[in-house]
């Protein structure tokens, strides 16, 4: 019989895969507003680079000429706060319902349940640092705002050096907004666009950790502890593997996100029916062993959708995937390469026909 801390580990596991989809829909509404105010602001730096004085210009002319530039990019991220504060605090209210109630429903009648207030805890959440690199941590609206000075002093360095190096108008633009041909990817604004998708994704996990920390806090006497659970593939952090399967005492440990990106989430440790005050003798054997007390093995999300049947690994993967998955008992690294980028379909063939043959696909 499946123990509730093994059912706790599917369901956060599964519920984790879920937030990643989350992530990626806020990922792409966050990308959306930032494109959008990108046109404008090209001509805005069109606009400044034509009235840039052909003798040498200092920086103190430059920031005057680029201020429209620096306005318009501050009320850009203004707005993408403005969003992802809304979206996070309505995850936060969905992460308290469902953390909630996966605990509740798995633990006996006897034992006292005590919900906590989605508003305090993303109040709590929001002013709480959270890790950006080994250098340390900051608020997520702090952050933000320096993702901002960062783009804005960018596009003046990148002008600064146009001039310089006597490039035309276009030239400097193009090298700034990057080509079509490669659909902008290697322009300077690219790396803006990487920090907002990292910094959205860092911030989910934040929020939703902070939330299942509060509920465990609030329920001491139900939850004994949290594990460490990172996704074991080939894009998993050296840290984030190594704390993976770990138990720590309720407030306590390495939290995630442990880094910028980080997917890895914690899992309640329930206590036991004895370690609870409950008499199990009174309690009949099928029941008596739902609730042993007993933690199960880490396990890794290729072992964990193996597991799964056929139509959900379909949902995950794809439906050629899947079949390439189950057929050639894969692993899911296999489709993607080391940066976590999904191969298409043609693309893995080309790479690994070897699963297509097998598959008989």
């Amino acid at each position: 019989m499946e123990t509730a801390n093994e059912k706790l580990l599917d369901q956060s596991i599964n519920h984790a895969v879920e937030m990643q989809g989350y992530s990626n829909s806020v990922v792409k509404k966050m990308l959306s507003i930032l494109n959008r105010a990108d046109a404008d602001l090209f001509q805005k730096i069109t606009l400044a680079i034509e009235n840039l004085p052909r003798s040498q210009v200092n920086i103190d002319r430059l920031n005057s000429l680029l201020k429209s530039v620096r306005e318009l990019n501050n009320q850009t991220y203004v707005e993408i706060k403005t969003e992802l504060n809304a979206e996070l605090k309505e995850m936060v209210a969905y992460e308290v319902q469902y953390q909630q109630a996966s605990i509740k429903l798995l633990i006996p009648e006897q034992a006292a349940f005590t919900t906590v207030s989605p508003v305090q805890v993303y109040a709590a959440a929001i002013a709480r640092p959270f890790q950006i690199s080994k250098g340390g941590a900051v608020p997520l609206n702090e952050y933000l705002s320096g993702l901002s000075e960062v783009r804005a002093a960018a596009i003046r360095d990148a002008v600064r050096l146009g001039f310089i190096e006597g490039e035309t108008i276009q030239q400097t633009v193009k090298r700034i907004k990057g080509t079509k041909a490669l659909s902008y990817t290697d322009g300077l604004m690219e790396a803006s666009r990487r920090h907002i998708e990292g910094m959205v994704r860092t911030a989910i996990n934040h929020t939703s950790t902070f939330a299942r920390n509060s509920i465990f806090e609030a329920n001491e006497d139900i939850v004994k502890g949290w594990k460490f659970l990172s996704v074991l593939d080939n894009r998993t952090s050296i840290t984030c593997a190594s704390l993976s399967g770990r138990i720590y005492p309720v407030g306590n440990g390495p939290m995630p996100p442990r880094h910028i990106n980080c997917r890895s989430t914690m899992v309640p440790v329930l206590k036991s029916w004895r370690e609870l005050g409950i008499d199990i003798d009174e309690i009949s054997p099928s029941t008596r062993s739902s609730l042993d007390g007993q933690i199960p093995e880490d396990i890794t999300f290729s072992d964990w959708l193996k597991k799964k049947n056929s139509k959900f690994q379909d949902e995950i993967l794809g439906a050629t995937r899947g079949k390439l998955f189950r057929e050639n008992k894969a692993d899911v690294t296999v489709f993607t390469n080391n940066k976590g980028v999904v191969y298409s379909i043609e693309e893995l063939k080309k790479r690994n026909s070897e699963l297509f043959v097998k598959a008989g696909l």
